[in-house]
């Protein structure tokens, strides 16, 4: 498999996603604003979102792939989990269903202060919460196709979800606020479904042998879902501690809609480069601990280390000098007020500093997920957790919603720190000392092209898109040429 290429396969898949959610984000923001009703849509929207990563794109498939890897992708194996997996997600989405007051009310207690914002965020979770359904349906079909070295067609299934939406939005100016959020809902359940049936369609033409069965409960079942049960929080570290963090900021008007974007823009990179990355490294690993072949092992982390931070660190220091203008000329049209851009603005501006330890945290992670250790990565989210959740708790009552970008940089890192000490004591890393020093020499000549772009002047949006395309211009070659000529 060429690392490499599906790498950046992935990656530009999940970039054309990504834009497509922007416009998405733009369209939010001009029709519902950064208020009550986006307010209600994003805190709804949230809970399928972290269903999907954890048990469809997170943990299930951390523990899925190493598992399918290792009995040499036995068809038997894959159809007994898929068909464990919709009984688990239909029960799942029956008790959510019935309880959704109480877990709207946990997420974000801070609706109640507004009458009627709780009681819409409901029906609104209520109808969207189906989606579960068919987006995790959709994740472990995208799992299956991974396993095979086949990554595009499951990197661009998102982009069917953003289409959908915006599509949605576009009509806006026909219905009543409150009828958009309806239709948004429900737009979401059928991208759902749309993701699901392309998938399938797909593994059904590769004749890879998946069907659902009469569940049949095994010693691989018994053991995948005794290693699901302890790495769902683990796996979903990043996810959890924004859900606290909305819990939290729902105390403040328009925190909740501030921080979503704020993390939507932080997420842009790391999901290009980062989440790339990971996914292709869980399949190719996994086959190379297999194989018990670590010199490959450690040629791939260390090659994917330097590419991966040569292309973050210019976003660090771009998205810190940048913050505030990319905000203004994206969203402060309509109902975006300037109060927003600046608190989005300066959410980015803390929360960007988590992205390399977001990046090589992905490494560390998916290595020891790929050698089937699934307590360690548990055991460093529950720290990293806890000590997110009391920055949140201490920090909030001084410095407001960021406390919450302040929680997630911090313990991301402490994070970062305990997972990297687990894989080098497990002989499952090592840098060599041309990665070390790449990473050293791109950090300075992303600060370097930072601090001179701090000096223009952005005016518009074509200023702003000629100094991002500027300082892509001045640093790749530079960090290429340092990379391939200089650095021995």
């Amino acid at each position: 498999m060429k690392l490499g290429r599906n790498i950046f396969g992935v990656g530009a898949m999940t970039g054309i996603s990504r834009v497509f959610g922007f416009i998405r984000d733009m369209l939010i923001a001009r029709v519902l604003g950064a208020g009550r009703l986006s307010d209600i849509f994003l805190a709804a929207f949230k809970l399928p979102n972290l269903f999907r990563d954890l048990l469809g794109e997170g943990a299930l498939s951390a523990i899925f792939i190493p598992m399918y890897a290792d009995c040499k992708k036995d068809e038997n194996f894959a159809k007994n989990v898929f068909s464990w997996l919709m009984v688990v997600l239909l029960g799942i989405t029956i008790v959510f269903e019935i309880f959704m007051p109480l877990v709207i009310w946990a997420l974000a207690p801070g609706f109640n202060a507004d009458p009627g914002k709780m009681e819409m965020t409901v029906l609104i979770a209520r109808i969207m919460f189906f989606y579960v359904i068919f987006v995790c349906g959709a994740a472990f079909l995208a799992a299956v196709l991974n396993a095979f070295s086949r990554f595009l067609l499951a990197a661009f299934m998102p982009v069917m979800l953003n289409l959908m939406l915006i599509g949605a939005l576009l009509l806006s100016s026909f219905y009543a606020p409150r009828t958009i959020l309806y239709i948004m809902a429900g737009t979401v359940v059928l991208s759902g479904i749309v993701q699901y049936a392309i998938l399938w369609g797909r593994i059904r033409s590769k004749h890879f042998g998946l069907r659902l069965i009469i569940p049949k409960w095994t010693p691989q079942i018994k053991s995948m879902l005794k290693r699901f049960g302890v790495s769902i929080v683990g796996s979903g570290f990043y996810q959890i501690t924004i859900v606290v963090g909305t819990l939290v900021a729902s105390f403040q008007s328009g925190a909740v809609s501030w921080l979503y974007y704020a993390d939507r823009i932080v997420q842009l990179p790391f999901a290009m480069i980062g989440l790339a990355v990971g996914t292709v490294l869980m399949s190719s690993i996994s086959n190379a601990l297999a194989e018990k072949n670590m010199r490959s092992v450690y040629i791939q982390q260390n090659s994917s280390v330097r590419r991966s931070m040569m292309f973050i660190m210019p976003c660090v220091f771009g998205l810190l000098v940048l913050a505030e203008p990319i905000i203004k000329y994206l969203f402060q049209y309509g109902a975006w007020t300037a109060e927003s851009t600046h608190a989005v603005a300066v959410a980015i501006m803390i929360q960007v500093f988590a992205l390399p330890a977001m990046l090589i945290s992905q490494i560390y992670s998916k290595t020891l997920y790929a050698s089937q250790d699934v307590k360690t990565p548990v055991k460093t989210s529950m720290v990293s957790l806890g000590l997110a959740v009391v920055l949140y708790l201490l920090l909030f009552p001084f410095i407001g919603y960021l406390s919450i970008p302040v929680g997630i940089v911090i313990s991301g890192y402490v994070k970062n720190y305990l997972l990297g000490r687990a894989c080098k004591q497990k002989s499952l890393l090592h840098w060599d000392s041309k990665t070390i020093r790449a990473m050293g020499c791109f950090t300075v000549i992303a600060g370097a092209c930072g601090f001179v772009l701090s000096y223009v002047n952005v005016s518009s949006i074509f200023v702003l898109g000629a100094a991002i395309c500027g300082y892509a211009i001045v640093y790749l070659p530079i960090a290429y040429i340092v990379d391939r000529k200089i650095i021995k």
